[in-house]
């Protein structure tokens, strides 16, 4: 068909329409009722929309039904009309994740902008005026409305309301979390309950106020503010300008157009939550309360009464607002793998393997942010029990692993100011972590130091290496860290320190596997007696080991009070050694990869009151059946000790 014919054909059928029309009406104005006269211009209309050679609606994408609505509507309106235009668009395939609650709030917005976008009405700027409404029209066929729920509520609004609703009880309580920061999002600020009683009530609208401290206003700290019935939003105002309250100095602001229904003798649970803006000057942080200052509800006659006073209106609840970040925090935990000590079989020739020789926990606890770790320090304190050691001399290689991501740059290894108790020195190790390592807010993960040893120089054999972590910004206990913002050093808390571990190419390790304490009475002054029990797995590698079957040159033990000193009565101590190994004149011999046990057995008589334990500090050995030329230190001591005993004579 040309485009004359066409512009010829939709004239005919103007025409046509016009004379249908006009025979129409000039006859129906003698007799007809308004009823009669609807029907017949619907059938006039389906007969001009066959005489078009199809229906009336202009384009394929149809909705089969939906309600007439009235413009214009825009954001926080509220009411049929809303709920109308919320399930057209839900109906054309538009996103409102609250559904169809009666109130047009951003999600309203969102959807209807996107809607006239994809449908040529500009500007798509999300307002319901004529142009959208006639587009709107042209893809439904008109229904007439059902009656409306309440948002958030399923109950039915105004138009089905019982009785003559008076307020009965009103309470305002704190929300679960009163502690909020910049940037929170639809936080719970208070809890709002009524309850009525003669018949159900429609809220129509509820003034708030907003107490901020002095010097601060609550258009500068609020964005939005909203109301919530069981986890859906049914009202949201702008909260960030003064033209947004009706009393700015006080902080007064209003929710009106409202239609939350309260069904008699039911409580009503009404949510009250904010937006806090972001990047807030620190004077417009601390404590603010909101309280509710009067409302306004329907009953079923439509009369409509005003609370101010009475219950609890005018009571208020508090909350703070703190910078972003401010719950976030790191704590530094011992962790339940953290190795026990033990010798840690190294190379006289090559570097060793990287060696686990501490673990510890991270944990991010109360913290709100994911919080990303920028470096880290670790402190390895090392010792020999004869040459002086170095890290230096030991240590070739250090890496860090969180829960599986391995940091090995290092920022530097420093000495210590101060050296840890008992060690010949103490380096400071600083990891840049550069962010690679995020901790989820509120989760614990395990880190783990590893060591990769130079070869062992032989007048090195025996030194012990020790990790630890600190906190609390000095040397050694630097962290950074951040959340929401960097994250103080008040906020960061906490050490962890690992065992004490034997590096050797050859020689022996040991392990406490049993170990008894028992007190004696016996008739006389003077004379009771307390008996010391050890046992030790000892493992020979790398060579033979004999240990001397005299106590005094194979074995170094103590006997300390409760505070660890060994100023207790000297008393008698009667010693005994003995062992599950093979006697050889006069040494306990143990074979290349054997472990035999031996015993240590220390009878004690004080000769006055006191309280004391055994403690064995080390075991010497030689290769040969001579006298012992290398010291294993038993580390650390509380895994080498017996109970406490209280001895009265």
């Amino acid at each position: 068909m040309t485009k004359s014919t066409t512009v010829a054909s939709k004239a005919f059928v103007a025409i046509v329409a016009a004379a249908m029309v006009f025979s129409l009406v000039a006859p129906a104005a003698k007799a007809a009722t308004a009823e009669e006269l609807q029907a017949q211009i619907t059938a006039l209309m389906a007969q001009i929309a066959s005489l078009q050679g199809g229906s009336t609606t202009t384009t394929t994408t149809t909705t089969s039904t939906c309600a007439a609505i009235p413009a214009p509507l825009t954001m926080n309106a509220s009411g049929a009309s809303v709920t109308a235009l919320q399930n057209f668009l839900i109906g054309a395939g538009q996103s409102i994740p609250a559904g169809a609650t009666g109130f047009f709030g951003a999600q309203t917005r969102s959807a209807l902008a996107a809607w006239q976008s994809a449908n040529g009405v500009m500007p798509a700027a999300g307002y319901y005026g004529p142009v959208t409404a006639a587009a709107i029209a042209a893809k439904c066929v008109p229904t007439t409305p059902t009656t409306p729920t309440t948002p958030g509520t399923g109950t039915p609004a105004t138009g089905s309301l019982k009785g003559e609703a008076s307020l009965d009880n009103f309470e305002i309580d704190s929300a679960d979390e009163d502690e909020l920061e910049e940037g929170d999002e639809e936080a719970p600020i208070a809890e709002l309950t009524f309850e009525f009683t003669d018949g159900d009530a429609s809220i129509s609208r509820i003034d708030l106020d907003l107490t901020q401290p002095a010097g601060v206003d609550a258009f500068d700290v609020f964005e939005t503010l909203q109301l919530w019935v069981d986890g859906k939003m049914v009202a949201e105002v702008e909260a960030g300008d003064e033209d947004d309250y009706l009393d700015e100095d006080l902080g007064t602001i209003r929710f009106s157009d409202l239609d939350i229904v309260a069904m008699e003798d039911e409580e009503l649970e009404i949510t009250v939550g904010a937006t806090i803006q972001d990047g807030l000057d620190s004077d417009d942080l601390g404590n603010f309360a909101v309280e509710v200052e009067s409302m306004r509800f329907f009953d079923a006659d439509d009369v409509a009464e005003t609370e101010e006073s009475g219950f609890d209106f005018n009571s208020s609840v508090s909350f703070s607002i703190d910078e972003a970040g401010f719950e976030d925090e790191v704590l530094i935990k011992t962790s339940s793998n953290d190795p026990d000590a033990v010798t840690l079989q190294v190379e006289d020739d090559s570097k060793s393997d990287a060696l686990t020789v501490f673990a510890f926990d991270i944990d991010t606890d109360d913290s709100t942010n994911d919080i990303e770790i920028n470096s880290f320090q670790v402190i390895v304190d090392v010792n020999h029990p004869v040459a002086a050691a170095t890290y230096a001399a030991l240590v070739d290689e250090a890496e860090l692993d969180f829960d599986g991501t391995v940091i090995d740059d290092l920022v530097g290894s420093a000495v210590a100011t101060t050296t840890a108790a008992g060690y010949d020195q103490s380096v400071v190790l600083t990891f840049d972590v550069d962010g690679d390592v995020t901790i989820d807010a509120g989760e614990r993960i395990e880190a783990k130091l590893m060591l990769t040893f130079k070869s062992l120089a032989t007048n090195l054999e025996g030194a012990t290496v020790r990790a630890r972590v600190i906190t609390g910004g000095g040397v050694g206990g630097t962290i950074d860290a951040e959340g929401a913002d960097d994250i103080e050093n008040t906020n960061i808390s906490g050490s962890a320190t690992g065992d004490a571990h034997t590096l050797r190419t050859t020689g022996i390790s040991t392990e406490m596997t049993s170990n008894s304490a028992d007190d004696t009475s016996v008739d006389g002054a003077n004379n009771d007696t307390a008996k010391y029990e050890i046992d030790i797995e000892v493992t020979a590698f790398e060579q033979d080991v004999f240990i001397s079957t005299n106590v005094a040159t194979a074995l170094a033990y103590r006997l300390v009070d409760g505070a660890g000193s060994t100023s207790v009565p000297v008393g008698s101590r009667i010693p005994v050694i003995s062992s599950t190994a093979d006697e050889n004149n006069g040494y306990f011999e143990i074979s290349e990869g054997d472990t035999e046990t031996i015993t240590l057995q220390v009878t004690y008589t004080p000769g006055a009151d006191t309280s004391a334990r055994l403690v064995l500090d080390s075991i010497s050995f030689n290769e040969l059946a001579a006298a012992p030329n290398q010291t294993q230190t038993t580390l650390p001591e509380t895994d080498y000790r017996t109970a406490l005993v209280t001895i009265t004579d």
